[in-house]
């Protein structure tokens, strides 16, 4: 005879409740043994049922099985932590370059708009600005060489007197 399958809800009927836990958990336990005699694998395994007794089942000791669980538990969340800091690390050094990037382009545009490349879509105040700031530019230079200059001038007639 089949047996259909088993609906995944609660059994509302307290004793075919406490039955089918009881069964499956002897079931349970079985299998935990099994495991750990076919495979030499180290099992431990608590239950509690719903008025609070507790049922388990170890192949070794459950504190050093515990405590093997929890070192490997703190070891894994610590890698996790490294692994989410350079993940945010590396989300930064992106953001970073794409600022950067965007900047360099500002800058290449001003540039070009500097040698009088790429004036076209240009407003007027965009281009008064820009007269502005070379005639500024090109005072400072004139400065600096009449500066030179001079100082060449110095240099030459101190040289003339000796």
């Amino acid at each position: 005879m089949v047996r259909g399958k088993t609906q995944m809800k609660r059994i509302e009927n307290a004793a075919s409740r406490q039955v089918t836990f009881s069964k499956r958990r002897n079931g349970l336990l079985k299998k935990a043994f099994e495991l750990s005699v076919l495979c030499d694998a180290e099992v431990a395994l608590i239950i509690f049922s719903t008025r609070g007794k507790l049922y388990e089942f170890s192949s070794a000791s459950m504190s050093k099985t515990i405590e093997r669980y929890e070192k490997r538990e703190k070891d894994n969340t610590g890698i996790n932590n490294k692994l989410a800091a350079v993940d945010q690390n590396t989300q930064n050094v992106k953001e970073d370059a794409q600022s950067m990037a965007k900047k360099i382009e500002l800058l290449e545009n001003s540039k070009q708009k500097l040698l009088g490349n790429g004036l076209e879509p240009c407003s007027l105040n965009e281009l008064n600005q820009l007269e502005t700031n070379l005639e500024r530019s090109l005072s400072r230079i004139r400065e600096r060489k009449n500066l030179l200059f001079r100082q060449q001038i110095e240099k030459l007639k101190q040289e003339l007197t000796i």
